[in-house]
């Protein structure tokens, strides 16, 4: 590089205005470029770029600029040089930090350089700045925080980094010793004694264990109260037993086998997907609340679970004090580079309604995912690319030092107790076996693991490295092993002797009180009284729409507001008011309320409107903030376009407390997909697998107006299809009322399941669908099903229609136009449980009739398939749905039409 491509590259400018500053206030600038300017003549030698552009590079200014130059090249780039692999070469990522990058050469070395003064190596040699710079940022730990924009956040960095570390204590370095000790030996005990079995071991990153040590530990020292880990399953038993106090005696009989569980409480899981609290005392001896959560295989599944428990621990336990709780997440390197829901929960964390105050991210980094290489396995140059677009530091670490990996994390925990913010540690190490146990690795990474089979674990590398240093006794690793090898083999034999019963984690203190078990059918007439006194709603209602005197309402929402007293002065509710209604009533009683998603506070088809926004200022107001004294907490957040981690954040949420209602809305119900996963593994089944309840409400605009294949479908066959073991309520309501009910109910059951609701789109303003005060007046509550049969003769009744949700209001339009009197319509709001024993008892009453369930959803969707064999006695049902289809809905209004007169002919033959 000659000295005209090294200037043009140098920003002179820049350099220049620093110096104008220095002249102005020299204290405005750091000690480093302070002592730069001092004692030298910039001014006279380089009064324009011009000059600067035509100086020779052995110039002085060249050099002391070179050589600032050379010392914020280590800090941003001295990580791709790091010795931070430990068992293979770093690949040459172009670091560009050789003399001659920088104008520089070796005759330089012995001179001393000004630019020292930025490592407090004022009138050091280039050698020595040199040698501190490859100690720092080219050792065991790459530090990666130059793309910060904080100037801040980088100073705290850069001074932590640069400072000289004080030697670890011996205390200390025993402590390491002591955890590597048990996380080593009990995987080799567990290898031993269970071989073939899987248990996706800890082997090769062992340094999790002291990590997690040391990192609850300083937390704790900060002010943390409670720690909540997810994690897969790599490791899992491992963190499990040595962090998070999960005793020997309950992993031994997992692996046993010899307990049966119990499966009226459901189906459980394997033992390395199962999650697990505790109380744990800590090295500085006070005492700290630990959580795993479980995860199923869907790796990185979990993360928002995790991190919408820890947001609502800090709302409603913590004061919003993000010191006391902290959220660890563990990742995968191929997990975390290749699973999007990561991105987006780290697209929430600083999120009004999303963060948690920083989360910590420590990343076993096996350099292989699977059966695939890193090369492979991602574009980015590091798994943890994305906390580059999020300006998050990550301290790259290697493995196999343990020392490294402490002061690592210990830095990390530092900054996010000073920062609230994310940080990233990855322990860059490898995977001892294959995918699991029973995975020969050799068939795709033959060289990898020939080396990985020689090398020793890191408990024999640090044992080596303490004893040479004259820091323990020889045989003091041994003994440590022998004596820990014996803990285990006493355990074993106990749990042998004398097996425990399969032991289903036990839910806490807030959820003991509730019913494990819902009934297995649905109650036609035992749901809980959920109405209130109307005189007490309309004056709910009213209070809901008063605003603060300075505030300025929109005009179109002013005529809302008058629609909506016009309603409730005639004693009616349409689906908004009904909806405020149970939400303030809930308020009131002292109960929380949380609800998010995309569009919430306006609501998507502009109906809700819970959040106001004022006409000249844009300041927000809640209507159910001021209803009256001591009433719940409300939150009310537009979330960012996700699904997937946003449904898992508010999952998370629910688990907090039972008394809460949290909720999430989908803009459509098919966007519900994109959450597939979180519905699948968690809100269907985790009170089967890992005996977890949640109150959980999912609202989803379901119905068929004619917006074509991606807006009239919310998959109610898929939840229909999920339905068992009493794991979920699925309703389909169609009128104001009974949804007033069924979310007041969902508080109000002696059990938590999560509900799923189709709710509606057209129905919103349609004249038809509207309540009365007295339908959710005192004494009154949800009802399963809906009609209006006769009580008397049954020969007036020729016709009964089964039908759900908005489909009833078009036969109640074909009914009234035909002036069929002598069809029937029932109405099934309730879809799981499913309310057999009121329809069958309707169907005795009324069997000599021609009974059809007609649906607007086609043959093969909706809820036919699910109902028949519930229905299986009405022999002769005639079924009436839109032909079957690929697709939920056509793409065509005019067919649309068409399709829906059809269903009307068949259910009113002319």
């Amino acid at each position: 590089m000659n000295e005209h491509s090294y200037i043009s590259n140098a920003d002179p400018a820049y350099i220049d205005s620093l110096y104008q500053r220095f002249l102005r206030d020299p204290q405005s600038l750091d000690t480093g470029w302070r002592q730069f300017f001092q004692g030298f003549d910039y001014a006279r030698r380089f009064d324009s770029k011009e000059a600067m552009a035509s100086s020779a590079p052995s110039s002085e200014l060249h050099r002391k600029f070179a050589t600032w130059q050379l010392i914020e090249a280590y800090r941003s780039r001295g990580h791709l040089v790091s010795d931070t692999n430990p068992i293979r070469p770093r690949k040459d990522r172009q670091a560009k930090l050789a003399l001659s990058d920088f104008g520089l050469t070796e005759g330089d070395l012995e001179q001393p350089f000004a630019a020292g003064a930025f490592l407090d190596m004022q009138g050091n040699s280039l050698r020595a700045i040199l040698e501190r710079l490859h100690a720092i940022y080219c050792g065991k730990t790459g530090y990666e925080y130059a793309h910060i924009e904080s100037v801040e956040k980088r100073r705290w960095l850069q001074q932590r980094i640069e400072s000289p570390a004080a030697d670890l204590s011996l205390e200390v370095k025993q402590r390491i010793l002591h955890k590597l000790n048990g996380a080593v030996v009990f995987e080799k005990f567990l290898h031993t004694k269970y071989v073939g079995q899987k248990r996706f071991s800890l082997e090769g990153g062992e340094c999790t264990i002291p990590a997690l040590d040391f990192i609850i530990d300083r937390a704790v020292q900060s002010g943390t109260e409670e720690v909540v880990i997810g994690m897969a399953h790599r490791g899992r038993l491992n963190v499990l037993a040595n962090i998070v106090g999960k005793t020997y005696d309950q992993i031994f009989s997992e692996f046993e086998g010899t307990s049966i569980p119990d499966l009226s409480f459901g189906s459980g899981d394997v033992k390395y997907h199962l999650g697990f609290s505790s109380q744990v005392d800590t090295a500085s001896g006070k005492r700290v609340q630990i959580k795993l959560a479980p995860n199923p295989s869907h790796l990185e599944a979990v993360d928002p679970v995790v991190l919408g428990l820890a947001r609502a621990k800090a709302d409603l336990l913590y004061g919003s004090d993000y010191d006391r709780i902290l959220p660890i997440l563990i990742h995968g390197d191929a997990a975390l580079a290749g699973q999007g829901v990561v991105y987006e929960a780290m697209q929430m964390s600083r999120l009004d309604g999303y963060s948690t105050g920083g989360s910590f991210h420590f990343v076993i980094n096996n350099q292989i995912g699977f059966t695939t290489d890193f090369d492979d396995a991602r574009s980015s140059v590091y798994c943890t690319a994305l906390a580059n677009a999020l300006q998050v530091p990550v301290f790259h670490v290697n493995g196999d030092d343990p020392e490294s990996v402490v002061r690592a994390v210990l830095l990390a925990i530092d900054y996010r107790q000073y920062f609230n913010d994310d940080v990233f540690v990855d322990m860059v190490c490898y995977r001892r076996h294959g995918h699991n146990e029973g995975d020969d690795p050799k068939f795709t990474q033959p060289r990898m693991y020939q080396v990985i089979n020689g090398h020793p674990n890191v408990r024999e590398l640090y044992s080596r490295q303490l004893a040479s240093r004259g820091q323990i006794e020889a045989e003091m690793a041994k003994e440590m092993e022998q004596a820990y090898w014996n803990l285990l083999q006493e355990r074993l034999d106990e749990v042998r002797q004398r097996p425990l019963p399969y032991v289903y984690q036990e839910p806490e203190l807030a959820w003991k009180a509730l019913k494990q078990h819902a009934p297995p059918v649905a109650q036609a007439n035992g749901a809980p009284p959920t109405g209130l006194p109307k005189d007490q709603l309309k004056t709910l209602f009213e209070r809901t729409l008063t605003t603060p005197q300075e505030f300025k309402v929109l005009p179109k929402l002013k005529k809302i507001f008058k629609g909506w007293r016009d309603l409730a002065n005639v004693g009616q509710a349409d689906w908004s008011m009904a909806e405020i209604l149970a939400y303030a009533s809930l308020l009131c009683e002292g109960k929380n309320i949380r609800l998010s998603g995309q569009d919430v506070m306006r609501g998507t088809f502009s109906h809700r409107h819970v959040v106001l926004f004022d006409e000249l200022t844009n300041v927000p107001h809640l209507r159910l903030s001021n209803l009256q004294a001591g009433q719940g907490r409300c939150f009310v957040y537009n979330s960012l376009l996700s699904e997937n981690a946003v449904l898992g954040f508010e999952y998370g949420y629910s688990l907090s407390s039972p008394d809460q209602l949290v909720l999430w809305e989908a803009q459509f119900g098919d966007f519900a997909n994109g959450a597939q996963a979180v519905i699948d593994q968690f809100i269907v089944s985790a009170q089967s697998k890992w005996n977890r309840m949640s109150g959980l409400v999912l609202l989803l605009p379901h119905g068929y107006d004619g917006q074509g294949p991606e807006h009239s479908s919310a998959r109610l066959e898929r939840f229909l299809q999920a339905c068992a073991e009493t794991n979920l309520i699925v309703a389909n309501v169609s009128t104001p009322a009974n949804f007033f009910h069924l979310l007041r109910r969902q508080l109000a059951l002696p059990y938590r399941r999560p509900l799923v609701v189709m709710s509606p789109k057209s129905l919103l303003r349609h004249p038809k669908c509207l309540s009365s005060f007295e339908e959710m007046d005192a004494g009154t509550q949800f009802q399963e099903l809906l009609h209006d049969l006769p009580s008397g003769s049954r020969k007036t009744i020729r016709t009964v229609i089964l039908c759900s949700g908005q489909v009833y209001y078009d036969l109640l339009a074909r009914r009234e136009a035909t002036g069929s009197s002598d069809t029937a319509l029932v109405r099934v709001e309730q879809l799981y449980p499913f309310p057999k024993a009121g329809i069958l008892r309707l169907y005795e009453r009324f069997d000599k009739a021609r009974w059809v369930w007609c649906q607007e959803e086609p043959a093969n969707m909706g809820a036919a398939a699910f109902a028949a064999p519930q229905l299986a006695e009405i022999s002769c049902l005639e079924w009436v749905a839109r032909p079957a289809s690929a697709a939920p809905a056509v793409g065509y209004k005019k067919i649309h039409d068409e399709q829906l007169e059809n269903l009307l002919v068949r259910c009113f033959p002319r």
